[in-house]
């Protein structure tokens, strides 16, 4: 954090009313929850934000009408076939339509941006954040995969170039508990997790989990991928490897407790055994829209949060025999070099084989601990992204394999 966030003043962050001077973005993942919240907030406030570029996957009926509503000139499509749609749909409207992952890197990158969104889900988030850092552009960063699978390399590429803000809403809480305090006082970092929808569910029950039920989080309106990695605890897995890279802590200061209510969002720990917590309702407009227009803040019109009605806050510790990919996350930072990597695609490809019902829930951490099991990490070194690549390729074909040998 304190390597990659400064305080020092951005292109486009402007005071109030600047219309001339709005700050603008490109929005990574545009069409996903995260993407959708952004654009909600640039809507609120149109007098700060200016959209110039869009990139989505495949929802070109969403993104259709996004692009109708905020018209930038640039807009890009992961699948080729959905580009060429939207082009024949659009083509009144004098927008660029860029396609596959070049396109989302093209947009990352366009001269005019001075804040990209990096709210893609999965691996696929990578390199368009590292090219939109390369480019200087700050960072918005919701795609934690990004800093899961080459945290080393993202953060050195950031060193004194470019901001890297976090919107994860526990990431958030920690660089706002974090303002102000030196870096010497800090003893751990604590994200908080709800537990997901099966925290009091008996074991022996895990086996009959279907897709249906792991989409049913508590707290929290995410995508399916996101949703079910809260039902495994693997998303607080990630967080963990996150959190080591963006605030530049070790492994060891990195902590979890389980808070099922979701209001406190982390909390930071300092020597003198101060805990600083960041609080709010379970809502991811308020993230987005601390990173969207940080230092400053943005009112908003959604409903305060009452103590008095929530009554009591409760922790509790995490349990890593029943939730086994919260093990491999701590597994996967203490072992560094590519081993995130892999941890990262073999649960991207095991949580798809799960929303295909092609495996069980319980299969979900069995495929990922094997698959690390037949990996040899190696070290990155200078900046060397190839060799995370190679390592999710290696990953996700191996998941896939073992996948297929348990369905045989």
């Amino acid at each position: 954090m304190w390597a990659a966030i400064t305080d020092r003043p951005r292109a486009g962050r402007q005071h109030k009313g600047a219309r001339a001077m709005s700050k603008k973005l490109a929005i990574l993942g545009s069409t996903g929850s995260v993407g959708v919240n952004t654009l909600d907030i640039v809507q609120q406030h149109p007098e700060r934000f200016v959209v110039v570029g869009l990139a989505a996957r495949s929802n070109i009926d969403l993104l259709e009408a996004q692009l109708r509503r905020f018209r930038p000139p640039h807009v890009s499509v992961l699948d080729p076939h959905k580009a060429k749609e939207l082009r024949e749909r659009t083509s009144g409207l004098g927008v660029e339509i860029h396609e596959g992952i070049q396109g989302a890197i093209s947009i990352a990158s366009l001269p005019t941006v001075d804040l990209v969104v990096s709210a893609i889900v999965g691996g696929a988030g990578l390199l368009p954040t590292l090219a939109a850092i390369r480019a200087g552009k700050d960072i918005a960063l919701a795609n934690k995969e990004t800093l899961v699978m080459a945290g080393e390399v993202v953060m050195r590429e950031a060193q004194g170039r470019v901001q890297i803000l976090p919107v994860d809403s526990e990431h958030n809480a920690i660089f706002q508990a974090l303002a102000g305090h030196r870096r010497a006082d800090l003893r751990r970092l604590i994200l908080t997790a709800s537990g997901g929808p099966f925290r009091t569910l008996a074991a022996e029950k895990f086996r009959e989990i279907t897709v249906r039920d792991a989409l049913k989080h508590p707290n929290w309106n995410m995508g399916p991928k996101i949703t079910v990695d809260s039902a495994t605890l693997m998303n607080k897995g990630l967080e963990i490897i996150e959190a080591r890279w963006l605030f530049g802590v070790s492994a060891e200061q990195v902590d979890v407790v389980i808070h099922p209510q979701s209001i406190i969002h982390s909390l930071v720990e300092y020597v003198d055994g101060s805990l600083l917590a960041q609080m709010g309702i379970p809502d991811m407009r308020i993230p987005i829209a601390y990173a969207l227009n940080y230092p400053e803040r943005l009112p908003n019109t959604l409903p305060p949060l009452n103590l008095a009605e929530v009554k009591a806050l409760t922790f509790e510790p995490p349990d890593m025999q029943r939730f086994p990919c919260l093990r491999l996350g701590f597994q996967a930072v203490r072992a560094s070099g590519t081993f995130p990597a892999v941890l990262n695609a073999a649960n991207e490809t095991t949580v798809e084989a799960f929303l295909h019902e092609e495996i069980a829930f319980v299969d979900i951490p069995t495929v990922i601990e094997e698959t690390l099991q037949g990996h040899d990490p190696r070290p990155l070194r200078d900046g060397d992204i190839s060799v995370v690549l190679e390592a999710d390729r290696w990953a996700r074909e191996t998941a896939a394999s073992i996948i297929r040998c348990r369905r045989a």
